[in-house]
């Protein structure tokens, strides 16, 4: 039994930028999951898109999110970079969200000025739970 196989035409595709050489035009490599009808079992499927970048600000890396242009720009360009997800080497630290090197802070916690009492509680607390899971380790 056959299963009917026919091409998606994305909108919208989040890949990771391989190559930045061209004028204004970057070169995604996108990633998908691809089920084998024999095996039942998934495998990646690698695909690269050429899209336009006029303003030349992704960098390779980069974690971005293209659109569909409604017709062709060249020949091999279909798409254009509609943002940056995540800048590469732009690390956030997901509990305080500052911006971090390794294990340090770029910026010290204390000097923040936007930094009020619920937020160090709250910073204190999250501190007591790794110090706790970390210990049980």
């Amino acid at each position: 039994m056959s299963v009917p196989r026919g091409a998606v035409h994305a909108k919208w595709i989040v890949g990771k930028v391989i190559g930045t050489k061209m004028q204004k035009t970057a070169k995604v490599r996108v990633t998908r999951l691809v089920l084998d009808p024999y095996l039942l079992k998934f495998f990646n499927k690698r695909k690269t898109y050429f899209a336009h970048d006029p303003l030349q600000q992704c960098m390779v890396g980069d974690i971005v999110l293209l659109k569909a242009l409604p017709e062709r720009r060249s020949k091999h360009v279909k798409h254009e970079l509609a943002e940056i997800v995540f800048k590469v080497g732009k690390v956030i630290d997901p509990i305080t969200g500052k911006p971090c090197a390794g294990t340090r802070f770029l910026e010290n916690l204390s000097d923040s000025e936007n930094l009020t009492e619920a937020d160090t509680t709250y910073l204190s607390e999250k501190l007591q739970e790794l110090k706790v899971c970390s210990t049980e380790k």
